[in-house]
């Protein structure tokens, strides 16, 4: 065969699996995807293009599979459409003929167990929620699973004629004088509390409190947990835990001795340690777990373990396992490597009281997540705390050994080559196989949000561009070397969109980067908001976006978590630090002209809106650049409390994994002081920043 025929076979294989054979950079730029590329792409989804001769036979295989399918394998439908010909949800390649499909049987069992039989549509009246389908006709029948989504998403009350504005966290960073090295729950208990009674703050968004390994070294990162379900008991407060109360006085004092030496962490720039923290958390947890509890608190667990089911054990049992083998769980005893696997029920057995520890572990969880955000909503926030969703798990972590059937194995997820990343990124995460997700009914995309919703008044979602299409990275190539592979947007975003209505909760999609011109707005129509970050905020001439040409649908900011803060930005730190890691692709003069006319053009404009005098000290500018977010109509205002206090160093550069401190820097002044929860509520300059953006918004 001809190397052009076996080249546009291979393409036209690639995109009969949705894998894309070229894409946009951002410089606007076509690039191709080489063959290479496409193969290894093609394995990880399990299918063999290796040759021409299996190209061929992949073709007519998924022609003839798609061919014999009567109905695709799940149905996504919004509400608004219900009353469709049932035609439609039949997969589109089926060879069942029109007629067929008209004067077949159909029938809905619905979720709350009802079902009728459909001689022509879907119910009008059909409700919001997860239901099944059923085909019957010429002797054979199939059925799949049927979710009405909303249409929209309507913002929560107070954002349908309102703004709202609030402080972004990095929570570990933020420590108080109680807590273990390491700020937790309480402390974000206490700043949602604060910054919504004093300050007039209507959110306080944050990392994700993802789960990460239950034994050293936990990975830094909380983007790349071990699973996003559940969550990181490392943000426990010991002393909140009722059990707590009822220790006697000496293994008291052994608590207090575990916490003593990180708490004088607190008072120190050292770098966070999160193996120490947890070390002390663990044995002071292992003895509360240890104590008598009342029959109401029992009760309370035994229903919290039957809520969470069989996911809840699974998770601690890899939690248990990781105890004795390590936390990655292809280094395992190969027995193992199969959740169901006889080997490892024998394992859930012996380790049943290991396993009720984890799951105890989660149930406080629960409780003192619950307890933050009430106390955000009883301090008048109208939305309370927004949670953050990561876009994957690690590898070798319990959502990695869980979901094998539905995570594709051979490539990773990054991000093609931009302005910041001039390399591309790798983010070693293993991408959810778009067919075996949709086979499985989303139900682990669905769990995981509703665990998440659960106790939010909202959710950020990282490079929700992954609910298009994700940057799959073939194993060993460089991040530059993947290329696209699409998802079915509307199932994934409906679903999303069900789930935060269901929890009265917003979504903020974190749709930053390399960006198809249309995402944006079918999110915005889906009443998903997008995020507008002002260092990137330029009009098609390079201007800087003057505030009244910002979108309304968006969480507004000056950065982001990726990105060093305002002051370090001003000065151009931000080139230095990417040179010496040699993390550029073009000359050290470019970058820093570049930086600084950037720079330039924004003092420029604050100047000429009169939010900015002449010779401005830094103070004044970052007072400047919210007030001009403030003046955009984004309906949310995000503050970065590490620009609020004169923060200069970045808290993670992408790109990196050891040669810079990526997650372990605590907050710090502009003049390189540790600050504390006591010291923001004392802080003249976080309260003015805080007034300057309250005022501009109501």
């Amino acid at each position: 065969m001809a190397v052009g025929t076996a080249d546009t076979e291979l393409r036209r294989l690639a995109r009969a699996y949705r894998v894309e054979t070229g894409y946009q950079d951002f410089r606007r730029r076509q690039v191709s995807a080489s063959a290479d590329t496409l193969v290894a792409v093609l394995a990880a989804l399990g299918v063999d293009a290796s040759t021409p001769g299996s190209v061929r036979a992949e073709l007519e295989r998924v022609e003839a599979e798609r061919g014999r399918r009567m109905l695709p394998p799940t149905v996504v439908i919004r509400a608004s459409t219900l009353g469709r010909d049932l035609a439609e949800t039949f997969e589109p390649r089926s060879n069942v003929s029109a007629r067929s499909r008209q004067e077949g049987q159909f029938w809905v069992e619905a979720e709350d167990g009802t079902g009728d039989e459909l001689p022509h549509g879907l119910p009008h009246d059909l409700p919001l929620g997860y239901h099944r389908i059923h085909a019957r006709y010429g002797g054979r029948e199939e059925s799949a699973p049927l979710v009405v989504v909303p249409d929209r998403l309507d913002p929560p009350p107070a954002l349908a004629d309102g703004r709202v504005w609030g402080f972004m966290v990095q929570l570990y960073s933020v420590r108080s004088r109680r807590s273990w090295g390491l700020g937790d729950l309480r402390d974000l208990a206490e700043l949602a509390r604060w910054s919504g009674r004093d300050l007039g703050a209507g959110m306080v968004a944050i990392n994700p409190l993802h789960a990460a390994e239950p034994v050293p070294p936990m990975e830094p990162s909380p983007y790349l947990p071990s699973s996003r379900r559940f969550a990181n008991p490392i943000y426990l407060r010991i002393e909140d835990v009722p059990e707590y109360l009822s220790l006697p006085r000496d293994e008291r004092s052994r608590v207090e001795a575990l916490a003593a030496p990180l708490r004088a962490r607190n008072a120190t720039l050292d770098l966070l340690d999160r193996d120490a923290c947890w070390a002390a958390k663990r044995a002071a947890l292992e003895l509360l777990h240890s104590v008598p509890t009342t029959p109401e608190r029992r009760a309370a667990y035994e229903a919290f373990r039957a809520r969470e089911g069989t996911a809840l054990v699974d998770f601690a049992a890899w939690c248990a396992l990781a105890d004795e083998h390590g936390p990655v769980w292809r280094r395992w005893p190969a027995e193992l490597h199969d959740p169901r696997s006889p080997a490892v029920a024998a394992a859930g057995d012996r380790l049943a009281g290991r396993i009720d520890f984890h799951c105890w572990l989660q149930w406080l969880l629960d409780e003192q997540l619950g307890h933050a955000q009430r106390e955000a909503r009883e301090a008048g926030m109208p939305v309370g705390i927004v949670h953050d969703l990561a876009v994957g798990v690690n590898p070798g972590g319990a959502d990695a050994w869980l979901l094998q059937d539905v995570l594709a194995s051979g490539a990773s997820t990054g991000a093609p080559p931009d302005a910041f990343n001039q390399q591309g990124q790798d983010w070693a995460q293993p991408p959810w196989h778009p067919y075996r997700l949709a086979e499985a009914g989303y139900a682990p995309y669905r769990d995981l949000l509703r665990y998440t919703f659960r106790h939010a008044g909202g959710l950020r979602v990282d490079h929700i561009l992954g609910l298009f299409r994700l940057w799959w990275v073939p194993e060993g190539a460089p991040p530059s070397a993947g290329t696209y592979v699409r998802y079915d947007h509307e199932a994934l975003v409906g679903i999303l969109a069900l789930e935060a209505y269901r929890a009265g909760g917003l979504v903020v999609g974190e749709d930053l980067g390399t960006v198809e011109p249309w995402v944006r707005d079918y999110l915005s129509s889906r009443g998903l908001l997008g995020t507008s970050m002002l260092w990137f905020e330029r009009d098609r001439d390079g201007r800087p976006r003057r505030p009244e040409r910002w979108r309304k649908n968006c969480l507004a900011t000056v950065a982001t978590h990726d990105l060093p803060p305002i002051a370090a930005y001003l000065t151009g730190e931000h080139v230095e630090l990417r040179h010496r890691l040699g993390l550029l692709d073009r000359p050290v003069d470019e970058e820093r002209a570049e930086a600084g006319e950037q720079v330039r053009g924004w003092l420029a404009l604050l100047t000429e809106l009169g939010l900015l005098g002449p010779e401005p000290d830094g103070r004044e500018i970052v007072e400047a650049l919210h007030a001009f977010l403030a003046r955009t109509p984004a309906r949310l205002v995000g503050v970065s409390l590490a620009d609020a206090v004169g923060e200069r160093r970045t808290q993670n550069q992408p790109g990196t994994v050891d040669e810079y401190p990526n997650w372990r820097v605590p907050l710090a002044s502009g003049d390189g002081r540790p600050v504390g929860l006591e010291d923001l509520r004392k802080s003249g300059d976080v309260r003015r920043l805080a007034r300057i953006i309250t005022d501009r918004l109501h």
